[in-house]
């Protein structure tokens, strides 16, 4: 019954900016931490960001500091990534996750997205 659906991918050149949308429902949206990853081929799943109940904490992996920007809307049950800077080095598939606590690894996360593929070219 839980969903997370990813939506904002594309191709785009190094130095654009895209926003990740990532719409839930089936669960009580405030309740969950939620959080971005990212899995290149032949890479393992890495975290990227996330943000606390009511948006009021935000913690970013070192590559993105800066440069990327979570965000949340519970009235809309939705959590963004806004992704400006891009590098050729961003290009993976991104997944948005949730779960119960303030974690930065996957096997904490209880419900995934399907993903969405963002491609930097230089």
């Amino acid at each position: 019954q839980v969903q997370l659906v990813e939506s904002g991918g594309g191709l785009v050149q190094a130095g654009a900016s895209l926003r990740l949308s990532c719409a839930a429902s089936g669960l009580t949206f405030s309740q969950y931490y939620m959080g971005w990853f990212r899995q290149a081929p032949g890479k393992e799943r890495e975290f990227v960001a996330h943000i606390s109940y009511s948006g009021s904490n935000t913690y970013y992996a070192n590559s993105v500091k800066g440069r990327f920007t979570i965000s949340r809307d519970n009235a809309k049950n939705t959590v963004y990534l806004q992704m400006n800077s891009l590098k050729p080095e961003d290009t993976a598939a991104y997944y948005c996750a949730a779960a119960r606590t303030a974690v930065v690894t996957e096997a904490r996360y209880s419900y995934w997205g399907q993903g969405t593929q963002v491609t930097v070219s230089s």
